[in-house]
């Protein structure tokens, strides 16, 4: 279940107040240089690690490495903020955004054009993702998208020659390879209540040319999402091609039926495309291609798209020195180091993850590694078409649940499409009102 960000912040100021003690980085290594105090959570520790040493040796800048894991870094770093714990470069996700950026904990990054300048290079949808009330808040630590995927052994002994186009092809082809018997739900899409549902949605609504949200912060409750979520109704009560436990499934339950061959279609994360491709991790390795985001009547081949970056705090710059160490570790990660983009590269090659700079889909490195399990043009442009989620604000953990709860129920056939996504507006608008 998604977390009310209101109320944990809240409860954190209060574990302050009363005094909770706070793990204390480790002082610097060097002589003369001010120690760079860096956070992240527990995710390719090593090559952090390994980055991180270049980066001191070359500087002669000492840096205090912390980490710790995902499910609890938010509430940590916010412990730490709350109780003046030293915190200059950390890693945030896109979601905390306007939480960190309100609450000062975090700083625009847009008096540094050395900086500034590898918005060139950077996917669209990374830096919006990045920008609170028009500044920008980082560099890309790495981003990915909602990908269609689809079996082409499957479809090839349903007799279809080409993957779906348009949701409409996929609801008949998907009809089709139900009644040859290859496969008793040939769509797979998850629909649980978890920190991916709104991934899940956002693909759906962005293809269908709907939002959640429009340009004021205002409810859209826009046609394309009715469709959006009308297309999922009748995939489980008119045509059969998406089980109703879908209500039920998470990304990695998707993820792990897709790779036992259960499934002819299904949204999934870009990156599980190395998994499902995997001998080792897949039943139907070697079969599972992507294929442009199916656009809705009034849509697009448009996806949703996320991503995490390096944020710097005010701590990092109180003054010129720190704040001048600070933002060349910044840019040594998010950046360019000696030239090149070597961290986004790293974590691509070793870590399967996703980068937001552009030119790296041209890296002969990077098209070699892609193109081993997927096909790094089409990669390319899909994540030219990735939108970032419109629905990031402080309120929306708790609209979040309600949203999901409004799909899920019309899923089940208990309550019309349009009528689950004017209480989902409703809800977000009285959210809004609050602040």
């Amino acid at each position: 279940m998604t977390i009310d960000l209101r109320l944990t912040r809240r409860k954190a100021l209060a574990a302050a107040a009363t005094g909770l003690a706070l793990p204390v980085l480790h002082a610097g290594r060097g002589h003369g240089a001010e120690t760079i105090n860096f956070a992240t959570w527990s995710a390719g520790v090593d090559q952090v690690k390994a980055h991180l040493a270049l980066f001191e040796k070359q500087s002669g800048i000492p840096v205090a490495y912390t980490n710790s894991p995902f499910a609890q870094y938010r509430e940590t770093m916010i412990t730490k903020f709350t109780g003046g714990a030293p915190v200059d470069v950390l890693w945030v996700s896109d979601s905390w955004l306007p939480e960190f950026a309100e609450a000062g904990w975090i700083e625009p990054v847009n008096p540094y054009p050395q900086l500034m300048a590898y918005d060139a290079e950077t996917s669209d949808f990374c830096t919006k993702s990045m920008t609170y009330k028009g500044k920008q808040y980082g560099l890309t630590y790495y981003t990915d998208y909602m990908a269609f995927l689809y079996d082409a052994d499957m479809l090839a002994k349903a007799g279809i020659a080409a993957p779906p186009a348009s949701w409409a092809e996929v609801t008949e082809q998907a009809k089709a390879i139900k009644a040859k018997g290859l496969s008793e739900y040939p769509v797979a899409i998850g629909l649980a209540q978890e920190s991916w549902l709104i991934e899940f949605m956002s693909a759906m609504v962005f293809s269908h040319g709907g939002r959640f949200v429009d340009d004021s912060g205002q409810a859209a409750a826009s046609p394309g999402t009715v469709d959006a979520l009308q297309w999922l109704v009748d995939a489980v009560q008119t045509h059969a091609i998406l089980s109703p436990g879908a209500v039920q499934t998470g990304e990695l339950e998707v993820l792990k039926s897709l790779s036992a061959g259960r499934h002819a279609f299904a949204l999934l994360p870009k990156y599980r495309l190395r998994v499902v491709n995997d001998k080792s991790q897949s039943q139907v390795a070697g079969h599972i291609r992507q294929a442009m985001m199916p656009a809705g009547p009034g849509g697009s081949h448009a996806t949703v798209g996320w991503m995490r970056f390096y944020g710097v705090t005010p701590r990092a710059l109180a003054n010129k020195a720190r704040a001048e160490a600070a933002i060349k570790l910044v840019e040594w990660f998010g950046g360019k180091a000696d030239g090149q983009y070597r961290f986004q590269k790293v974590v691509t090659e070793q870590l399967g993850l996703g980068f937001g700079a552009k030119p790296l889909f041209d890296d002969p490195d990077i098209r070699r590694t892609l193109n081993q399990y997927g096909d790094v043009d089409l990669m390319a442009q899909q994540q030219d078409l990735a939108q970032k989620k419109d629905t990031i604000a402080p309120w929306f953990g708790e609209w979040n649940d309600a949203n999901g709860v409004e799909w899920q129920q019309a899923v089940l056939g208990k309550k019309p499409a349009a009528d689950a996504i004017k209480t989902s507006a409703a809800k977000w608008d009285a959210l809004r009102k609050l602040g």
